[in-house]
């Protein structure tokens, strides 16, 4: 499963690093001093860690096996919790629940308003409390309020189990994208997030999947299939959630499976981010920072515009195909396909980039095929049976491009405080999406929501405009920078390099684009 990385890190005859550290300093100095990153505490404190040179190719293999797949698992579930709220509606949960009028999408919408309430206390829990150890609580709990989701005897108790969800759920981008810059270059960590967010497209086909199996319940004979499904579903979270308690190791510098000349060797190797593994110290002015960077706001907007459509297909691609004249049954596996263009897209985003392609014109090459299927939708009438079932299925592209703006953001912060606030924010804009999404269709506008199909082109063209505005920004920043030093992996027991300094206090960061 190991994920090699693309042509910038130039490993194809596996370089071999020298893991003996330079004799500087004082440890115990650099432990008092919490300006300085943790791992910088941990290279002086192992300045006698040698021994033959490290094979970085066999080291990353082997961070990939014991890192990517739970990350993997924990974005898959993240996802089919979610869904499956999509697959229930044909299930009877709507009949049974009693719900009318617009209180479905309701529901749908209070799961990210959650979600986004407490993205703000995120950002602190996120600096003060290893990303590994909180991501596995809290999945731990969004199980449990899946799980609890079963017992639901109306539009109130299932309101609130969807809220509590959201709020569990609040911290999976964030601490996924912190997790993966802790172990990966800039250029190692993109196709490392494409895989990771395959979970997405996984859940897409195993939800239909799981969907058809519990139709299958004879209706009368004990809990109805959409709570069994609920119920499986959230104990499968609750053990993956304790399984990332137990293995997802806090940072390098706590991994049980690397020897001391390993750390030393990955942590000399992803000193060239610039942003640092990890930082305890909370820097308010850093917050500040942030709030007036125009990087922030442009991947907000983005990002936003973006997850629109991705609360469309969340939330009602399963409605949208029952409504073409399939049964309950036929709709949960026709959705199924849908999950496969997620995957293609992710994939093709994962290998365009390891490959060297420019990321903002991967964004764009998934938008195009997301704006056709919301004109085919939006204008085909529904007796056109196969032409809007093409764009159901090409609005899943824009699931893609959400790894490359989640990789910008671990990639193009520096500053442990800012970057934190950063991807809480970023991650925060996904969810105000997806809380618009649902909101486009109107009991009124039933059953063909053409104002939702509109929606989906619109934001997608206006996703496509913020992304050639953030490419030019970041060029522009970049050239500001000319002749300015540039960070290499020789300097990684300079302080400079490990002092959490901001991408804007630090004139050695370049921006990745």
């Amino acid at each position: 499963m190991s994920l090699q990385s693309d042509h910038s890190i130039h490993d194809d005859k596996a370089p071999r690093i020298s893991s003996s550290v330079p004799h500087e300093s004082s440890a115990a100095a650099a432990a008092a001093d919490k300006n300085v990153d943790g791992a910088w505490q941990f290279l002086d404190q192992h300045r006698d860690a040698e021994g033959a040179g490290i094979d970085l190719k066999a080291l990353r293999r082997k961070v990939d096996w014991h890192v990517v797949p739970l990350m993997f698992c924990c974005y898959t579930m993240q996802f089919l919790d979610k869904v499956i709220l999509n697959y229930a509606a044909v299930m009877g949960l709507t009949t049974d629940l009693g719900l009318v009028g617009n209180q479905f999408s309701n529901i749908a919408t209070f799961l990210f308003v959650g979600l986004l309430c407490f993205e703000i206390p995120n950002i602190w829990f996120l600096q003060m409390v290893p990303a590994a150890k909180w991501l596995g609580l809290n999945v731990t709990l969004w199980g449990v309020a899946t799980a609890c989701g079963a017992a639901a005897t109306g539009y109130k108790s299932i309101l609130v189990s969807r809220i509590f969800l959201g709020v569990f759920e609040a911290t999976v981008g964030p601490s996924l994208m912190l997790i993966s810059s802790q172990w990966y270059t800039k250029s190692e960590a993109a196709p490392r997030f494409s895989f990771w967010y395959l979970g997405l497209g996984l859940g897409q086909i195993v939800g239909g999947a799981i969907s058809y199996g519990f139709q299958h319940i004879p209706a009368g004979q004990g809990l109805a299939g959409w709570r069994i499904m609920f119920i499986t579903l959230g104990v499968v979270t609750v053990v993956i959630g304790l399984s990332t308690l137990a293995f997802m190791p806090d940072t390098p510098m706590k991994a049980k499976w690397l020897s001391d000349a390993e750390k030393v060797a990955l942590l000399k190797h992803v000193s060239v981010n610039q942003t640092g593994i990890e930082s305890r110290k909370f820097r308010p002015k850093q917050i500040v920072e942030a709030l007036l960077d125009p990087q922030m706001w442009l991947l907000t907007v983005s990002v936003v515009l973006l997850s629109v459509s991705s609360g469309v297909v969340t939330t009602y691609s399963a409605t949208l195909i029952r409504n073409l004249g399939y049964v309950p049954k036929q709709a949960a596996l026709m959705n199924m396909p849908s999950g496969v263009v997620s995957i293609f897209f992710t994939l093709l985003v994962g290998f365009g980039i390891r490959k060297g392609g420019h990321r903002w014109a991967w964004i764009i090459a998934c938008i195009i095929p997301a704006i056709l299927g919301g004109a085919l939708m939006s204008f085909l009438p529904p007796t056109n049976r196969s032409g809007v079932l093409a764009g159901v299925y090409l609005v899943n592209a824009v699931v893609a491009p959400l790894t490359i703006f989640y990789s910008w953001t671990a990639a193009n912060f520096g500053g442990a405080t800012k970057r934190a606030f950063a991807t809480a924010i970023v991650s925060g804009s996904f969810s105000l999406g997806n809380i618009i999404g649902p909101q486009t269709f109107q009991a009124r506008d039933a059953p063909e929501y053409r104002p939702a199909k509109l929606a989906v082109m619109g934001t997608q063209a206006g996703c496509a405009l913020t992304t050639c505005l953030l490419f030019a920004y970041y060029v522009w920043s970049n050239k500001r920078r000319e002749g300015e030093h540039v960070a290499k992996e020789g300097e990684f027991m300079d302080r400079e390099v490990w002092a959490t300094l901001t991408d804007r206090e630090n004139k050695a960061f370049r921006y990745t684009y």
